[in-house]
């Protein structure tokens, strides 16, 4: 395979993912900034811009209906309504040294003023609500159950192993709490303090550092930590490899290394290292026929294949594990809808703390567009996958705009709240100050993770 081949492939992943995060924060804006229309629409509001992205200076495409120009702007950061008589990211002060009109956002009363503001919120809310009960509709919940690990876990990554953690171990709970089910343990482990584990018979504790997310993130932002223990089959075996020329094959199943039995891919890597160069004695099930081939481990230490990783179907088929699936009918999936939306949230709102918290390093692994479309499938388009990813970032882009912070939602909503219980507006000139000191903190955050994913600013060298 040349180097011009791998390029198109990653471009073409690369391709996938952008197009992916495209349209998922499309239908996202979209809904958030209708959100805040229909209510100023409802209450007599000129709402004089609607915008996917933003426009400055020009726009893809505009049309101007009634009093709104709807349109597409060329800057993909997000979108907005620009509603007359309100100070937003338009900074318009022209028309506010104007006396106000009735159909201005500023001449409403406050409790409209703050439903028109709350609007995007509440839709991205009920949004990820129903995408949820819509994919657990369509396609069930399958889970793998923590107790139908028998023979432990893998550990993929070699920071969770500098923790005390070994492949084989049996995790029984993280923070004195049980873990139910396998597909919750990496973000328990993420948010956890402590781990109890079985390890040949015998429980034991392990303290998982405060700073255990800063690791991962110098390691490489690596999102999979543990996975089931699987069998070592052999997936495509490159020609110029040693074990090719030796007679390895796709399909095989490596069951022995010397002397050494082998019943899982992880065994694999410990059985060969410190053998490079070495000559060793690969022992495979070949159609269910055993067979020994003699190859060479090369300098890397590596046998020169790469393995298959079963589906879930294949590890079930084979009696690997014991998966439960659920199937929900069109009504009761939307209560399991709404259930799993708060889960999600929770474990975001635990995520934030850990980045608030310059002990733990999170704040490193900070990232922005490149970090979001790495998220979605490289290899194809999967709507189960697209939804998902679509129904958490709805989740995100909720909870990050209730932030009490000028220049969201957050912070109008604050100082609407403020007038209501004082009987006092705000001065507009402070309120213009606030906006402009909210969208120099926006942008700066937006620049240091966009920065961070490409630079790796803030990760140590």
């Amino acid at each position: 395979m040349n180097a011009q081949v791998l390029l198109d492939i990653n471009w073409n992943a690369v391709g996938l993912q952008a197009g992916q995060l495209i349209l998922s924060l499309s239908i996202l804006v979209i809904l958030h900034e209708l959100g805040h229309f229909i209510p100023a629409k409802i209450f007599g509001c000129r709402v004089e811009k609607f915008y996917l992205f933003f426009d400055p200076w020009f726009s893809i495409v505009k049309k101007k209906v009634g009093d709104t120009v709807y349109g597409i702007g060329w800057l993909p950061l997000g979108g907005y309504v620009k509603i007359s008589g309100m100070i937003d990211e338009s900074m318009d002060k022209e028309q506010l040294k104007l006396p106000a009109e009735s159909w201005e956002f500023r001449s409403k009363p406050a409790w409209q003023r703050l439903i028109i503001m709350i609007g995007g919120v509440t839709v991205n809310i009920l949004l990820a609500f129903f995408i949820y009960a819509m994919i657990l509709f369509t396609w069930g919940e399958t889970k793998l159950p923590n107790e139908s690990l028998k023979q432990g876990i893998w550990v993929v990554d070699t920071v969770v192993n500098e923790i005390g953690l070994k492949s084989g171990d049996k995790i029984v709970a993280v923070n004195n709490e049980p873990v139910k089910y396998f597909e919750d343990l990496n973000a328990a482990m993420l948010l956890g303090e402590t781990m109890t584990i079985e390890r040949e018979g015998e429980k034991q504790e392990l303290t998982i550092p405060v700073n255990f997310i800063e690791k991962i993130v110098e390691k490489g932002k690596r999102s999979v930590l543990l996975m089931p223990r699987v069998p070592c089959i052999v997936g495509e075996v490159p020609a110029e490899s040693a074990a090719s020329k030796n007679g390895l094959k796709a399909k095989d199943r490596i069951v022995g290394i010397d002397s050494l039995s082998i019943t899982f891919f992880d065994q694999v890597k410990p059985a060969i290292l410190n053998k490079a160069g070495d000559s060793i004695a690969l022992h495979i099930l070949r159609d269910g026929q055993p067979l020994v081939i003699n190859t060479t481990i090369n300098a890397d230490t590596s046998i020169g294949f790469f393995p298959i990783l079963p589906s879930m179907d294949e590890m079930q088929s084979e009696g690997l594990y014991e998966f439960e699936t659920k199937n929900y009918s069109f009504f009761s999936a939307f209560p399991a809808g709404v259930s799993k939306a708060i889960d999600k949230l929770g474990f975001y709102i635990a995520q934030f703390k850990k980045i608030l918290n310059p002990s733990t390093g999170a704040y490193k692994g900070l990232g922005g567009f490149k970090s979001m479309g790495s998220i979605f499938p490289k290899s194809e388009w999967n709507w189960e996958a697209f939804w998902n990813i679509t129904a958490f970032f709805s989740i995100v882009l909720a909870f990050m705009n209730l932030l009490p912070i000028p220049a969201l939602d957050g912070g109008h909503v604050l100082f609407t709240l403020f007038e209501m219980v004082t009987g006092k507006k705000p001065n507009e000139k402070f309120l213009e100050y606030a906006q402009i000191v909210g969208m120099a903190l926006l942008f700066g955050l937006m620049i240091y993770a966009n920065a961070n994913d490409w630079l790796g600013w803030g990760r140590s060298r």
